[in-house]
């Protein structure tokens, strides 16, 4: 939630204790909330928290919830964290899993050093040049694999998952 719909974390994590959700927790400025629900489903649980956003704050924000074991999964099964240097690590999250995409459009961005791998509903970047200089951004995933997204680093997603570990 960021550039010119940005919303303050105050306010956000009072929306989400509005909605009854337990133990709302927000990390940094990054639009990342992590929280109890009694709700199962993710799919319903991300319709509340937009229709929600909407009402309350007028803006159409897209909106991606993982559970902690899935986001750990996703983490885990990273295939560059053994070998490569986690500053440069990203994770675009997709806010559903992906089985037909052009792979050599989405590949032929891809510079040299970089390096790429998508899985159902998860893109696994290596920029290591940083993600501000790929070709390989948000936009360009979203517009490519017809998905709303948003990208995260090594730190921001680890971080999430140990707030969640902590909490849940």
């Amino acid at each position: 939630m960021s550039g010119k719909n940005t919303v303050k974390m105050d306010e956000l994590r009072k929306l989400f204790e509005g909605l009854n959700f337990q133990k709302v927790t927000t990390y940094v400025q990054s639009g990342n909330i992590v929280f109890s629900a009694s709700q199962i489903e993710t799919g319903e649980i991300e319709k509340l928290i937009h229709s929600q956003i909407i009402k309350e704050l007028g803006l159409d924000l897209p909106v991606i919830v993982f559970t902690k074991e899935t986001l750990k999964q996703i983490i885990d099964k990273n295939p560059f964290a053994k070998d490569k240097e986690k500053a440069f690590l990203h994770f675009t999250f997709l806010a559903k899993s992906i089985v037909d995409f052009n792979k050599d459009v989405v590949e032929s961005k891809k510079a040299n050093d970089e390096e790429i791998c998508i899985v159902e509903n998860v893109v696994y970047l290596y920029c290591p040049n940083g993600y501000g200089k790929t070709k390989l951004s948000n936009t360009f995933l979203e517009s490519k694999l017809k998905v709303t997204a948003t990208t995260r680093n090594w730190k921001t997603a680890t971080e999430l998952l140990k707030i969640a570990e902590q909490i849940i």
